[in-house]
């Protein structure tokens, strides 16, 4: 949830190989700058020998931080320690871009969940391959791109979204059932910073009609794999997976609801917790601070 206006949080996430006095560096350095740990979370791997941090912050007197100053105070904090790390203030709205295809169901949840503050995203543009859902972006008032995308087309294609996301200034990309495969340079370009949605079932049905094939197989779960984009397709790493029990009751348009219901639950999970600073990708793995 968004933070109360006159509460001014920061946050700081980082990672590094674990050593003694992390903590109590961290936790120094915000004594130091008059500041009180009002969140704290870490984790130390036993299996990679790394440590995971994510501390959120507020100044004792209730004065606005000044995160510049705060960053720069951190950095002999970060070097002595080889940290990864980034900071910022926990109640900026990052800028979003949402990318889909036919299926309203992820795109018309997250519009909604963040009209009424359960997501802090500032949507920037819908972008789609086709013009159905231009209804759904303008009741939300969020402008609506329509990119075609042939085999022919698909590196001009890839350029414009290119050209929409450095424009708008885009700070995280969402495949909201967005039905193109990306390219490996368009991967790359949106490294760490794009989130895509996929059924999760066992065994993987691939293709076209997947809930049909399951229906078919006596499929027992429905789940949802929320991912960072890779060029290894669906295997990015994952910062979320939602299942839910079905039966021989149900016919393939019912689990195809119940699928849309896990789509759209890991879904915006994934982009809560990404969007508040509460995710670390290490080596292919997430560390996630729900």
């Amino acid at each position: 949830m968004t933070r109360p206006a006159e509460a001014q949080h920061g946050v700081l996430v980082l990672s590094c190989q674990d050593a003694a006095g992390i903590v109590h560096a961290v936790s120094g350095l915000l004594v130091d700058e008059r500041c009180t740990i009002v969140e704290s979370h870490q984790f130390d791997s036993l299996t990679s020998g790394m440590f995971y941090m994510r501390v959120e912050f507020r100044h004792v007197d209730g004065v606005p931080l000044d995160v510049a100053r705060l960053c720069a105070a951190f950095e002999p904090v970060a070097q002595r320690f080889g940290m990864r790390w980034r900071m910022a203030d926990a109640a900026e709205r990052q800028r979003v871009l949402v990318m889909v295809s036919q299926y309203a169901h992820c795109l018309n949840d997250l519009l909604f969940r963040n009209s009424v503050g359960e997501l802090n995203l500032d949507v920037v543009a819908v972008v789609s391959n086709h013009p159905d859902l231009a209804g759904t972006a303008d009741f939300y008032g969020v402008p609506f791109h329509h990119i075609p995308v042939t085999r022919e087309t698909k590196p001009e294609a890839e350029a414009a979204l290119l050209d929409i996301v450095r424009k708008e200034q885009v700070q995280l990309v969402v495949l909201a059932r967005y039905m193109q495969i990306l390219s490996n340079d368009l991967c790359e370009a949106l490294e760490g910073r794009a989130i895509n949605i996929h059924h999760s079932m066992l065994p993987s049905f691939k293709g076209a009609r997947p809930y049909h094939q399951a229906h078919a197989r006596g499929v027992k779960f429905i789940g949802a794999t929320a991912h960072y984009v890779t060029a290894d397709l669906d295997e990015g790493p994952i910062i979320e997976q939602e299942m839910i029990r079905v039966d021989h009751s149900l016919g393939p348009e019912q689990l195809a609801a119940r699928g849309r219901e896990a789509e759209t639950r890991a879904l915006a999970r994934a982009v809560r917790w990404h969007t508040e600073n509460r995710v670390v990708i290490q080596r292919g793995r997430t560390v996630v601070f729900e």
